[in-house]
């Protein structure tokens, strides 16, 4: 099992943020990544590694959705540190800035799932509003004990959602960095006011920030209470597939390989106070999607008793407030940075699938009692209705 370095208390000789330190790390190249056991987070490290990145500080608080299993394939990489703590605990934050002395910090760590955000408002302000408030301050007094050099380097890199721009009608066109916030979820309220924190903080103190709002993102490693695992594991065992309301609700799909991509291309070469929307090219109907996902699992775990998996799809009562199209425009992040995603919907949806049929060990693992809870509440409740 991957070893977890717990919160710790760092004393230091001097007030201008020199560690004492005996731990030797070439503190000029380190990344901070926080929310780096969760879905998307851990993909991003997976993803650095691979392509020869430096070292990296993996804080996480390793709550329903972090998985250390996530991350079992860097146990023995030293350049990996990953770090059991909160970033709503400014003085563990601050402890571990002074100590590593990243050159960035990249902020993925976020309550994430509507429903969940419908059913606790509040743990979502604590995490993604007080949490990215506590995580810019602390950047912040870290940034200002940086020689000219180091500042000019330095860059806080936060990871937002397309859901920040409210909904669109079928023929509006898609989101553009300029569109006007119009979150219509608590969890969609959250992360606009984390958005306009990082503006602030930049604005307002110079911090060299960067953000991006991204599309849905699918993939391996993904909490399985989202659409496409869900719809992926329940397909499997035979379990009714709940699409909300009509299933005509669209969203634009964003495989996190691609995803992550263009984030290390943003951090290389974004501009300061930026923002850039990252997108698939992928609108897609809700009920479209299920129905691929219907097709993948015949053909790839073919069943000759249960027939064909459409069968199963269930409609339930919606959502409250359901956002009714979502799509990106990524024409700037294309145009200044060269970036494009590089997998197409039906490409990516296969190795998702196939993913998922080859790591039942890791479902089981994440499929807790609390998990199970969950699902029965949110979704076999609405079929019962």
């Amino acid at each position: 099992m991957l070893l977890v370095r717990l919160a710790k208390r760092t004393e230091y000789t001097n007030p201008s943020g020199q560690r004492n330190s005996q731990r030797v790390i070439d503190i000029s190249d380190t990344i901070v990544v926080t929310g780096g056991a969760g879905f998307i987070g851990s993909n991003f490290v997976l993803q650095w590694f691979r392509n020869g990145g430096s070292s990296l500080v993996n804080l996480d608080a390793l709550t329903y959705a972090g998985n250390t299993e996530n991350l079992e394939s860097l146990k023995s990489d030293q350049r990996h540190q990953l770090v059991c703590g909160d970033i709503c605990d400014a003085e563990h934050v601050g402890s571990i800035l002074r100590e590593y002395r990243p050159r960035a910090i990249l902020h993925f760590a976020a309550e994430s799932h509507v429903d969940r955000s419908i059913a606790d408002p509040s743990a979502f302000i604590r995490t993604n509003v007080q949490g990215t408030l506590a995580l810019l301050e602390q950047a912040r007094l870290y940034w200002l004990q940086l020689d000219s050099a180091g500042r000019q380097a330095f860059r806080f890199l936060h990871v937002s959602t397309d859901e920040v721009y409210g909904s669109l009608g079928p023929d509006d066109p898609a989101f553009s960095e300029s569109t006007a916030y119009a979150p219509n979820s608590p969890y969609a309220a959250s992360k606009a006011a984390s958005d306009h924190l990082v503006r602030a903080y930049h604005h307002t103190y110079g911090l060299p920030v960067l953000t991006t709002n991204c599309s849905n993102n699918y993939g391996p490693y993904q909490f399985p209470e989202k659409l496409i695992p869900l719809m992926i594991l329940n397909a499997l065992e035979g379990k009714p597939l709940p699409v909300y309301g009509d299933g005509c609700n669209v969203r634009d799909w964003l495989f996190v390989e691609d995803h992550c991509s263009a984030i290390r291309v943003i951090l290389d070469r974004g501009r300061v106070g930026e923002t850039y929307n990252i997108g698939g090219n992928s609108e897609r109907k809700n009920i479209d999607v299920v129905t691929a996902i219907c097709d993948l699992v015949d053909e790839m775990s073919p069943d000759s008793g249960a027939g064909t998996r459409r069968k199963l799809i269930t409609y339930v009562t919606d959502r409250p407030g359901h956002d009714r199209r979502y799509a990106i425009d990524a024409t700037k992040i294309s145009r200044e940075l060269e970036w494009r995603p590089a997998e197409t919907f039906e490409g990516g949806l296969r190795k998702t699938v196939a993913w998922y049929l080859k790591n039942a060990a890791w479902i089981q693992n994440v499929r807790t009692g609390t998990y199970r809870e969950w699902i029965r509440q949110n979704y076999e409740e609405r079929i019962s209705r």
